[in-house]
């Protein structure tokens, strides 16, 4: 079983932007979010996946991820998925020994910047870095799934 453990962080300032590795554009739709589950498609960089995710236990869940056809995808998200779409940026930034997943959303959820750290296991230590502000690790306001059904624009 493939196991995720998370850590996410809102991104209070823009001192990230020195260390960013990477970039690409996200557009992920629901096609399944339950309780118990999530099932989305995300295309990023001309891929797609399907990726199927647990209920979250403290920062831990299950997670199995596939990749899928690109025009499978498109009509998934064009006639099965919720809407709105989660639209955004995400930047992989270096601090210490990680690499982090920075995401800056845009449409409904813009002006949310949150970052996540994927860790392996539960009490892995790893460098705070000095843009991270308030865990919200636990929060499900701030899980994908949950900004789907009430954007950050409607808080």
């Amino acid at each position: 079983m493939a196991i995720e453990i998370e850590r996410k962080y809102l991104v209070i300032n823009d001192k990230w932007k020195d260390n960013v590795i990477s970039e690409s554009v996200l557009k992920q739709g629901y096609v399944a979010n339950q309780p118990n589950a999530t099932v989305r498609v995300r295309i990023a960089k001309g891929h797609a996946h399907l990726n199927i995710k647990s209920a979250t236990t403290g920062i831990t869940r299950a997670e199995y991820e596939y990749e899928i056809p690109l025009a499978d995808a498109e009509k998934i998200l064009a006639e099965i998925a919720e809407q709105p779409f989660i639209d955004k940026t995400r930047y992989k930034v270096r601090c210490g020994d990680h690499t982090w997943d920075l995401d800056q959303f845009a449409g409904e959820n813009s002006g949310l910047v949150m970052a996540e750290i994927e860790l392996t296991h539960e009490n892995e230590p790893f460098e705070l870095p000095e843009w991270a502000g308030e865990e919200v690790s636990g929060d499900a306001r701030y899980y994908n799934s949950c900004l789907v059904k009430k954007p950050f624009s409607t808080w």
